[in-house]
């Protein structure tokens, strides 16, 4: 046994309890498996004097002075699971200039700002890991980075929020609205008290930025990303998506390919989306997580699993904790990020997509062929049609096939000014199909 791998854990709430736990739990099969020991050299809380149960931790070690903690000679590791974006920016920039390995689940950070954590890395020629920021304990990111590491990822396509795909599956299953169904979730423990970072996808948009990153070598932000939440998302869309033998999923969605120039760029959204039920992410329910990786040599790769709560994120991050030890010992460091590819973002206009309209129309002769218009004018072509009438006005339901999201959104927005459309009941993009 090398000498002990010393830890400055920053946060202990859900998670970082769960970190303390297994931490105590498996110590003797996780010193076997890096080569030596892992301490705990302190533990920065805001209160280190509340009650924490039976936590197997010395109360010798809560401290409130993180950045002391970060800067002290006896520390190798920091592990940050507090979140957001100041302070753990500075701690993490800290420890890393200084040659501490990182390992953090703070995805908002690495979304707003991880090239400065990166550069930090480089600096100080230390580890920086956060295989607990997208997907919780799935292993996805090593992957990403280390395994398809000689292979060209084309697309990324992922469910990465299980709040919001438990409302929708709750949805789908019951024929609920979105209101009950986040009812369901939040007495469940599945949503926040203020659910707006899930349901408005701006969790979600952050996990896209980081696989994005890693899948195509080029640094993309959370403002890079197109996103749309899941609150217009009606029981009757639901339905209209069981029609089509379709569900509805909020998706992240990275592409690399041409832009309108025809040169390489990658385009980022997410947005909820109707797809086939035979695809393979149709039948992810519950809170559970599923990112489907398309590659060139690869073919189709599929991860799955719990990808939030205080046990799975833990255990992520524990595999960091193990990886970043053994090159500790081994006085190695794991190149954290490879941006050479530095591509242009795409617009969410040059995306790529299929649109399912739901218009209230009036019921009477010509209607069809004033709607075919607009779409011809936009040079979007309909793939389907499907109208039902009722009294003065009827209800009609186009699905396109693949366009522009430009010139979907302009033939919407002319629709609207139709004197023979009553009102666009619905608007949704249709994913995974031909």
């Amino acid at each position: 046994m090398g000498k002990p791998v010393r830890l400055a854990l920053l946060g202990c709430g859900t998670v970082g309890s769960e970190v303390v736990r297994l931490l105590h739990e498996q110590a003797a099969d996780l010193a076997a498996r890096v080569g030596a020991p892992i301490e705990i050299a302190g533990v920065a809380v805001r209160r280190p004097n509340r009650a924490r149960g039976d936590l197997p931790v010395d109360p010798a070690l809560f401290t409130t002075d993180a950045l002391g903690l970060v800067k002290r000679d006896d520390v190798d590791v920091v592990v940050e699971v507090v979140g957001g974006i100041e302070p753990a920016r500075t701690w993490l920039v800290e420890a890393l200039r200084s040659g501490k390995s990182a390992v953090t689940a703070n995805k908002a950070l690495l979304a707003e700002d991880g090239g400065t954590l990166h550069d930090a890395a480089a600096e100080g020629g230390a580890d920086l890991f956060y295989e607990a920021s997208v997907a919780g304990a799935i292993p996805l990111l090593r992957p990403l980075r280390d395994s398809l590491h000689g292979d060209s990822i084309t697309r990324v396509t992922g469910i990465v929020n299980g709040t919001t795909n438990f409302i929708l599956s709750a949805m789908d299953a019951t024929g609920a609205g979105l209101t009950e169904a986040l009812e369901e979730a939040t007495a469940l423990g599945y949503a926040e008290a203020d659910p707006t970072a899930d349901v408005e996808g701006f969790d979600a948009a952050a996990k896209a930025a980081i696989l994005a990153s890693l899948a195509f070598h080029t640094r993309v932000g959370a403002d890079d990303v197109h996103r749309e939440g899941i609150t217009e998302v009606s029981a009757a869309d639901m339905a209209s998506a069981k029609a089509m033998g379709c569900t509805i999923k909020l998706l992240c969605i990275a592409e690399r390919g041409p832009g309108a120039d025809g040169a390489e760029s990658v385009s980022v959204r997410v947005h909820p989306a109707m797809i086939p039920r035979s695809h393979p992410l149709a039948s992810v329910g519950d809170a559970f997580n599923a990112v489907f990786v398309e590659a060139v040599a690869a073919g189709q790769l599929m991860f799955y699993g719990r990808g939030a709560g205080g046990a799975p994120t833990a255990s992520a991050v524990l595999g960091d904790i193990v990886a970043v030890a053994r090159n500790r010992l081994a006085g190695v460091h794991t190149a954290s990020e490879s941006a050479y590819a530095d591509l242009p973002i795409r617009p969410m206009g040059e995306a790529v997509t299929r649109y399912h309209i739901s218009l209230d129309v009036a019921d009477r002769a010509g209607v069809l062929a004033a709607v075919a218009g607009v779409f011809a004018r936009h040079d979007v072509s309909i793939a389907t049609v499907r109208q039902s009438g009722r009294d003065a006005d009827a209800s009609l339901v186009i699905v396109t096939h693949r366009a522009p999201d430009a010139a979907l959104a302009a033939t919407v927005e002319e629709l609207r000014g139709l004197d023979v459309v009553r009102s666009i009941a619905s608007v949704l993009r249709v994913e995974g199909g031909q």
